[in-house]
């Protein structure tokens, strides 16, 4: 009976095992604060895959910015110290200058995911990062500039930026710079809001939705229009890690993150529309480039940032092989016109 009953326990022991190792965990970070629209796209993202790999697929998110920093968090998923993040590709642009495509883009993951850019930036990530490149997420959200004090223009329409303080960072600052001619301040998104409030900066550069996450509109007043670039963010995966997972386990997250690329683009822009109505009733102006102006203006955003991924890429091995292909899969020259 004792035999019966130890072999049963062991039989059972060996089952529980069985189905606890079947459950594979995949580690994450994300680069921005939880209270920020992205990463809680990104954790509801995590949620779907969750719900869907029961059994089989877990992603167990770790934190964000106090975990690993948010510039630290590539090299930590490339050397495997976490298995995925949530992150701008402008975070790693000296490793991957590539990722220009998707910030200097007029399309969306949905159409990149159909003609194959999405597949040509996963193989680019594979090939000089060791990292899978999951998904484009949010996709569609472009930049305006925001400042406190209304914006002057010349005799011909052009923004002037003289004696703007403004912040940048890796995304804009080739357009910032070589096009505006401003003198920028780089500052991480977690410093930004008491760099406004103690006038360090009183002008920056933002995605159409989050300022109210951030709370920066208790300082910013004007927002400027057209709004140029699109969102880089994307979630990579070590690439060893993705590997290593089962096959079914790879399916449903990859499934599941391209559905969310399409989900992600419908309820930014909704997100981005409901945050508009909210800033315009809190006082918010909009001042807008208009004819030559904004043409130039937007060609500026969009050729300095080429100019920078060709330079870029033209210093490391591959050189530019891949750029005019990335520009024809990620820029819809007809929609621009």
């Amino acid at each position: 009976m004792k035999m019966k009953l130890l072999g049963g326990f062991l039989a059972g022991a060996t089952l529980i095992a069985g189905l606890a190792k079947a459950e594979e965990t995949i580690s994450a970070v994300h680069a921005f604060p939880e209270t920020l629209i992205y990463t809680k796209s990104f954790l509801s993202f995590v949620d779907k895959v969750n719900d869907a790999g029961k059994g089989v697929v877990q992603i167990d998110v770790r934190g964000g910015p106090e975990a690993i920093g948010m510039f630290q968090q590539p090299d930590a998923v490339r050397d495997g110290i976490v298995d995925m993040v949530y992150t701008p590709g402008s975070f790693y642009a000296a490793a991957l200058p590539e990722k220009d495509a998707l910030v200097a883009s007029n399309l969306t993951a949905v159409e990149t995911r159909q003609n194959g850019g999405i597949a040509l930036i996963d193989e680019i990530h594979q090939q000089k990062m060791g990292l899978k490149y999951l998904g484009w997420f949010d996709s569609g959200v472009c930049y305006n500039l925001w400042t406190r004090n209304e914006p002057k223009f010349d005799a011909n329409g052009n923004l002037e930026v003289e004696g703007l303080k403004l912040r940048g960072n890796n995304v804009y600052n080739a357009f910032f710079t070589n096009y505006l001619g401003a003198q920028v301040i780089d500052l991480p998104t977690g410093e930004v809001y008491s760099a406004l409030q103690r006038g360090v900066v009183d002008a920056t550069g933002w995605t159409q939705i989050g300022l109210i996450d951030l709370k920066w509109n208790e300082f910013l007043n004007y927002r400027i229009e057209p709004c140029f670039f699109s969102t880089d963010l994307g979630v990579i995966v070590n690439n060893d890690k993705w590997n290593s997972l089962s096959e079914e386990a790879r399916k449903i997250v990859q499934d599941v993150a391209v559905q969310h690329e399409k989900d992600s683009v419908m309820a930014l822009r909704a997100k981005r529309d409901e945050d508009f109505a909210a800033l315009g009733a809190a006082g918010m102006k909009v001042v807008s480039l208009e004819g030559d102006a904004k043409a130039n203006y937007l060609a500026a955003a969009r050729e300095k940032t080429w100019e920078r991924m060709k330079t870029v890429m033209g210093e490391q091995p591959g050189g530019t092989g891949n750029y005019d292909r990335l520009i024809e899969l990620f820029y819809d020259l007809n929609a621009a016109k």
